[in-house]
């Protein structure tokens, strides 16, 4: 396994200041979001990645496919445009040869991520939204195939559960990806997210080769006000890295390590020193034992 910069955790470099970081700091590898690629211009971004010999390890993200849940014709509606824009997704992911493209599946419909509660136009359906999430992937996993593009499944700590996944553990994450071949639909192991999960280890090597993903950053602890920020650099949490790491590579995952840190003192920081410090942490808190 070999380090990739999740381009968020350095949000203030633009996608060319980003595959510069990389080259210049020795990675092989970056994972892409599609706000950045848009600003940069799809085409422009293959090249850029391409010329500099990266990896993309991931494009962030598609996903959101749970508004479907709303009654009649407005979830009809709502459904549609999100397999159209999740098709972009795919193709997008496609485009730039990513080892796959992340789902964030979204919340409970017509909960808006980080808002308050509207007061009428949403539902407490939790099974219901789970179901759209299967619909949808049957509609988009053959799509994906076809274009050689791998669907990851991602499972978000249950403090997301309103609002941006339904999906709370590895090992529903897996079960919803299992009636599709491996190749097209995988799952995201992200430290974050599933370090506190009593079945974490079960689930890991239960999902074997469909784990499309590895991300790390730590869990802090108190978390901020905003808990979507509570991301930190590894060793700066609660979270014991090297069991999980070991568990991953026991289950014979063999692809890129990404660091994707959401938090507004790394953001505030210079880049180049998140990197060098994201690349110490690497080696002392995640690889060694």
């Amino acid at each position: 396994m070999s380090l990739s910069l999740n381009q968020w955790t350095t949000r203030q470099w633009s996608l060319p200041e980003a595959v510069d970081g990389c080259v210049r700091h020795g990675l092989e590898a970056i994972g892409l979001w599609r706000e950045k690629v848009a600003e940069t211009g799809l085409a422009r971004s293959v090249k850029l990645v391409r010329d500099a010999g990266l990896r993309v390890s991931s494009l962030c993200r598609g996903g959101f496919l749970t508004a479907g849940g709303l009654p009649g014709e407005e979830g009809r509606t709502a459904f549609a445009r999100a397999l159209e824009e999740n098709r972009r997704a795919i193709d997008e992911a496609a485009e730039l040869s990513a080892d796959c493209l992340v789902l964030v599946v979204g919340g409970l419909p017509g909960v808006r991520p980080g808002e308050a509660l509207p007061a009428a136009g949403f539902t407490r359906d939790l099974a219901g939204a789970r179901e759209r999430v299967a619909e949808a992937l049957a509609e988009l996993a053959p799509y994906a195939g076809e274009r050689g593009v791998k669907l990851a499944l991602e499972p978000l700590h249950p403090i997301y559960c309103p609002d941006r996944a339904v999906i709370s553990t590895l090992g529903q994450a897996l079960d919803l990806s299992l009636p599709f071949p491996e190749e097209q639909v995988g799952v995201v192991v992200d430290t974050f997210h599933v370090w506190w999960d009593p079945r974490l280890f079960e689930d890991v090597a239960r999902a074997g080769r469909r784990i499309a993903s590895y991300q790390v950053c730590d869990y802090l602890h108190p978390l901020p006000e905003d808990v979507l920020l509570g991301r930190g650099m590894m060793g700066d949490g609660v979270i014991d890295f090297r069991p999980i790491t070991a568990a991953v590579r026991a289950a014979g995952y063999t692809g890129d390590v990404e660091v994707e840190i959401f938090n507004a003192d790394v953001w505030a920081a210079d880049p180049d020193e998140v990197v060098a410090t994201m690349k110490a942490r690497y080696e002392q808190v995640v690889l060694s034992e």
